[in-house]
Order: structure tokens, then C-alpha cells, then sequence
């Protein structure tokens, strides 16, 4: 206390007295520094948070701008926000639903309900013999990144010929749910497998980097009927059966996005290939519009992703290389909690009708877990059940 009354040339009564009002205010459980300790006798600023409401959202995409438009300095608007008066929020685009659209996603929701024996309640079905299949562009690098560089480092420089044309290459991939035991143990990681869309040609040209000749991978630009097709019934479903968990039900559903490179699920080939080796593997599709209804585009793939780019890929073979190793990554927990996910943005999807405008909900499921009360099905709201079929009801009165 004397070297600091010193230092900044005060008394040291008025240290002692500082000392002990924080050494309260810790005891207190009170935030220390949360407020300016001297306002020099002038009062603290009385803020109308309210007054941001009648700001339009595209006027307030920084804190410069908002500052601005509430007539504040930035910094003070940086304290609301370190405080948790404001947040911030990036806003994605969704897809536009029509009223076929979200009937659709009612009747797909309701028909995962299933009765609980155990409370009489319901709850959504387990899904333990369902994979969720889609595709995916994954890209060389993003055109911008975030580092954190020492003072005195130098910036990264990074160079393409076009931003437009980074290179990428579409991968498919096939998840279905883990299963662990009673002790957490992996018995099943639900990983199947991701696959790129890639084929192999000699260079036609010598170059610095390799002789002419030399086989190179390349990514297929096109997807057509006929290529998902031959990934479908050569890639997934032999992959399908050699992972296949024993013991579990051999009667499995793929499930499919509606875009136009997929096949229908009475193709022949398929049929073939997927009604053999004691398999029943049927091929169904999820409501148009609806990437919130498979675990992949939910946030698997995001997982994916933020591996992926920390490993440096110059070229194609390295690209594929990263996502493959990013994919085998993924811890299984990670992939059992976008399940459970699953679940309940289901129940959200009853709760706003079908639309696709809620938060995704965040139920605390690492707390959970490790408290032991993380259910392996979710509870169906009886509210949001009663005004889904409601809803229902009066759409098809109208129709």
C-alpha cells in the first residue's frame, strides 16, 4: 500500500479504504468494475435503450452506425454491449416456405411421434435407423480470415487468381445416430462416410510442380442423376452395411434432400443394391425447403468445417484429404448432440406452425449429460401438438 500511495501520490487511508470496499464487494459476489469509479461530478448517462427499436435493423449493422443514430459515442455503445444491454447478431437468409410447404413439415414432424410407455406422454422417435444423407461444396479457403498475429508479425498474404473461383470440391456424406453404452462408451459413432466428387486424368502438361503425365485429382463440376446414382449404390450403401452396428435393426431409411440430382426411391438399381445381404434399406425424402430437418445441413457439416480450415490445402488432393480427416475429427458426442437437436427444432417447428422463423434452441445438453438427465428422446410440448393439429385441421377444412 505505501509504494502504491507513492506511486500515484495519495494517502495511504485512501488505498486502505479502496482495498476494503473491493474485498466487500468480492465477499458480495458483486461484479467488480462494472461502472466507472469516477464520473468527474458529472452525472452517468441516462440511455432510452427503447430507442432502438424504432431504428431499422439495416441502420445499425455496426457500432459506429448505431452510436450514430443514438446519438452516442462508440465506446459507449461498446460498453452496452460488453454488458448485455445489446448483443449482436449475424442474420442468415432462410428458405421461403409456402403453405405446402409447411403442411408438409407438420405431417413429417407428427409422423416422428411416437407413445411413451413410461409417463404416458410422447415423444419423438429415436432414429436410431435412419441415415441422414446431403452433399456439400467445400471450398480451398475463404476469401477472408480471422488471425491473431503478435505485434510485430507480419500479415499473412494470400493470393488467387479469382475470388469468384476459389477451388472447391462437393463432398456427400452419410451420418446416422451414435450409440454409446451405459458406461459412454462408443459402440456405434454414426460416422458412414463422406465422399467427394472427384476423378483422377494425367496431366496433359509439364509443370514446375509435377511431370507431364502425372495422375491428378480433379473435382467433378457437374452433378447429374447419374453420378449421385453410382455414389449412392457403390459408395453409401456398402458403407452402410459394413459399419452397421450388430444387433440393430436392419430395415433402414436414407434420408434425402429434394434436389434434382437424387434419385426416387423405387429406382431398380437401387432396390437391387440396397434389398440385399439381409438389408431393407429404403430411400425417403425430407419436406422441400426444410435443411433444418436433417443433422447435416442442422450443424454436422458446420462441425466439419471449422476443422477443415485449420488444416492448409493448396491443392485438390489436399482439400479432400482436410474435409476427410476434419469428418473422422468429429468427436461422436458432437454428432449425438446435433441429434438431439434435431428434436427439438422439431418442436419448435410445431410451436410456430411449420415456419422456419425460431431460434434454434439451446438446451444446455453437455450440462445435462453430465448431470445424467440427458433423455435419449425428446418429449413432445402437448401445446404445441394440440395447436399443430389445429392447424392442420383448419388447412385441410379450407383446402
Amino acid at each position: 500500500m505505501k509504494k502504491i500511495a507513492e506511486e500515484y501520490n495519495i494517502s495511504k487511508v485512501t488505498i486502505s479504504t479502496l482495498w476494503k470496499g473491493i474485498k466487500t464487494d468480492i465477499a458480495a459476489g458483486k461484479l467488480i468494475n462494472s461502472d466507472r469509479k469516477f464520473t468527474g461530478g458529472q452525472p452517468k448517462l441516462n440511455i432510452d435503450l427503447e430507442k432502438v427499436r424504432s431504428i431499422p435493423v439495416r441502420e445499425r449493422g455496426s457500432i459506429r452506425k448505431l452510436a450514430i443514430k443514438m446519438n452516442l459515442h462508440p465506446s459507449t455503445v461498446g460498453r452496452l454491449i460488453r454488458k448485455g444491454a445489446l448483443r449482436s447478431h449475424t442474420n442468415a437468409i432462410k428458405p421461403l416456405l409456402t403453405n405446402a410447404n409447411k403442411v408438409a413439415r407438420i405431417k413429417w414432424c407428427l409422423g416422428k411421434i411416437v407413445g411413451n410407455s413410461l409417463n404416458n406422454g410422447q415423444v419423438f422417435k429415436d432414429m436410431y435407423n435412419v441415415v441422414h444423407l446431403d452433399e456439400k461444396w467445400f471450398f480451398m479457403t475463404n476469401t477472408t480470415e480471422k488471425y491473431y498475429l503478435l505485434p510485430d508479425e507480419m500479415e499473412p498474404h494470400r493470393t488467387c487468381k479469382s475470388k469468384r473461383f476459389i477451388t472447391k470440391v462437393m463432398f456427400m456424406a452419410a451420418v446416422a445416430r451414435p450409440i454409446f453404452s451405459n458406461q459412454g462408451s462408443v459402440l456405434f459413432d454414426g460416422k458412414i462416410g463422406i465422399f467427394p466428387f472427384t476423378y483422377e486424368e494425367p496431366a496433359k502438361r509439364a509443370s514446375r510442380n509435377r511431370a507431364r503425365g502425372t495422375m491428378e485429382t480433379k473435382p467433378i463440376q457437374s452433378i447429374t442423376k447419374e453420378v449421385t446414382k453410382e455414389y449412392l449404390i457403390s459408395k453409401i450403401i456398402p458403407a452402410i452395411k459394413s459399419k452397421w452396428p450388430e444387433g440393430a435393426s436392419r430395415r433402414i431409411y436414407i434420408q434425402q434432400d429434394n434436389a434434382k440430382p437424387h434419385i426416387r426411391g423405387d429406382d431398380p438399381d437401387f432396390l437391387h443394391a440396397a434389398q440385399s445381404d439381409g438389408f431393407d434399406i429404403r430411400l425417403v425424402s425430407q419436406p422441400p425447403n426444410s435443411p433444418d430437418l436433417n443433422v447435416l445441413d442442422l450443424g454436422f457439416f458446420r462441425s466439419i468445417q471449422s476443422l477443415q480450415y485449420e488444416i492448409s490445402a493448396t491443392t485438390v488432393s489436399e482439400l479432400v484429404d482436410a474435409v476427410t480427416t476434419a469428418f473422422e475429427q468429429v468427436e461422436p458426442q458432437k454428432l449425438k448432440y446435433v441429434w438431439l437437436s434435431l428434436h427439438y427444432c422439431m418442436n419448435e417447428i410445431l410451436r410456430v406452425l411449420a415456419n422456419n422463423n425460431y431460434r434454434l434452441p439451446h438446451n444446455g445438453k453437455q450440462r445435462l449429460e453430465r448431470l445424467g438427465l440427458l433423455p435419449d428422446q425428446v418429449t413432445v410440448n402437448e401445446e404445441y401438438l394440440a395447436k399443430a393439429l389445429q392447424h392442420i385441421t383448419q388447412q385441410q377444412q379450407g383446402d
